[in-house]
């Protein structure tokens, strides 16, 4: 399936269960229009293939004593691909990185981070980011609000282009 295209009830699947991934296998079947075992069949098959990576809860982090959130701009010495894999491995390692992009222009990635304090983010900062090996740069900025935050992709904006290519 990852090298064929979903067809409609595929999508309508991934749609459903990327808004609420806590319904029943009944209710999705019942949302996107088939019965209950083919859906089952059909949500294994779209998580072999890929297109589901899993399923989680989506915690609130300020809820939980996690006040701070940063993004961290790091700029490495050598670009080596041994070099941007070793710190993509160190940044799986650290827990309070939660995302880490490798990017394109003046900055090599750009980590979310989440702390509970202030003091807690600069103690990781100074006493494990700074010292990396390879670590050349860091630019930090706080994040004050969050306006957004949405997860998985627009499935309006796939169905819209879909259509107008049919």
């Amino acid at each position: 399936m990852a090298n064929t295209r979903l067809d409609p009830i595929d999508r309508k699947i991934l749609a459903e269960l990327q808004a609420d991934g806590r319904m029943t296998n009944v209710e999705l079947a019942k949302r996107v229009g088939i019965s209950a075992p083919p859906c089952l069949r059909r949500v294994r098959t779209l998580e072999e293939a890929g297109y589901i990576r899993g399923f989680h809860a989506d915690v609130d982090a300020h809820v939980l004593g996690f006040e701070v959130q940063v993004f961290a701009m790091v700029g490495l010495a050598s670009q080596a691909e041994s070099d941007l894999s070793a710190f993509e491995d160190r940044c799986r390692a650290w827990p309070l990185v939660r995302e880490c992009h490798m990017l394109n222009g003046e900055v090599d990635f750009i980590l979310k981070c989440v702390a509970p304090d202030l003091s807690g983010f600069q103690s990781f900062l100074t006493g494990q980011l700074l010292t990396t090996p390879n670590v050349a740069s860091v630019k930090t900025s706080l994040v004050i609000r969050q306006a957004k935050d949405e997860a998985g992709v627009p499935f309006d904006v796939l169905e819209d282009r879909l259509s107008r290519t049919a």
